[in-house]
């Protein structure tokens, strides 16, 4: 008796409250009603957020930075140096700590840049700076007239130069864009000195031998592309 009791309350219940939800969507009018319908929706295929998939902004700057550094000043210093010294593991480590130092600075700088502006005008901003870079790209770098190392040994020698060489270089800059565009920070970072590594690796150990088999102009032209489709992504999706 008792439960077949609780079983006609709880009946009851549900039928007042139904009453009553139907009753606030009929105050409530037409329109209320579907945007209750509507927010309730799932996103559909053209919704679709690149940022939600897992280390995605890791592996988008490891693809940029790896493509923008083939051919380019430090990837050249890179030969340089593995000329100079002939200790690999040293100069690689020296890219690596460089690298991590420079990058981190720069894709602070990006997020810094993010956080103050307004979404709609870093939008613009990134948009068109991503597709200078891709004119950028196209031309063909060399390193200074007279470039000299550092007199130190090769692990020494390969931080101060790289870190200096990258200043103002199109990877950096690349950094400073993909930090204001994707996150994690972290993330960005990782992913950027994974490019350089995938770059310039194979040239310190291999050296010339593995150099003059680049592909440099079809590098040039796949990073610039690479380069122009993030710009025209960033204006069409904005920072959503």
């Amino acid at each position: 008796m008792a439960l077949e009791r609780s079983q006609a309350e709880a009946t009851t219940t549900g039928k007042t409250e139904g009453r009553r939800y139907a009753s606030n969507l009929a105050k409530a009018g037409p329109g209320r009603v579907a945007f209750a319908f509507a927010s309730t929706r799932m996103p559909g295929p053209g919704t679709l957020n690149m940022e939600a998939f897992p280390l995605s902004a890791a592996v988008v700057s490891t693809g940029v930075v790896a493509l923008a550094e083939i051919g380019d000043k430090t990837q050249l210093l890179a030969l340089l140096l593995a000329a100079r010294f002939r200790k690999p593991w040293p100069i690689v480590a020296g890219i690596l700590v460089a690298t991590l130092l420079n990058h981190a600075l720069a894709g602070w700088l990006g997020a810094l840049v993010a956080h103050w502006l307004q979404p709609d005008v870093l939008r613009w901003i990134v948009a068109g700076s991503f597709a200078a870079i891709a004119l950028w790209t196209l031309k063909p770098d060399t390193l200074d007239d007279g470039e000299t190392l550092p007199a130190r040994g090769a692990f020494i020698a390969t931080t101060l130069a790289f870190f200096v060489a990258e200043i103002g270089d199109k990877t950096q800059v690349a950094t400073v864009l993909l930090a204001a565009r994707y996150s994690p920070l972290w993330e960005v970072v990782i992913g950027t000195t994974l490019g350089m590594l995938l770059a310039n690796v194979p040239v310190v150990l291999l050296g010339s031998r593995f150099a003059d088999r680049l592909p440099l102009r079809a590098a040039r032209i796949a990073a610039a592309l690479l380069f122009l489709a993030l710009g025209l992504w960033t204006a069409w999706r904005g920072f959503a």
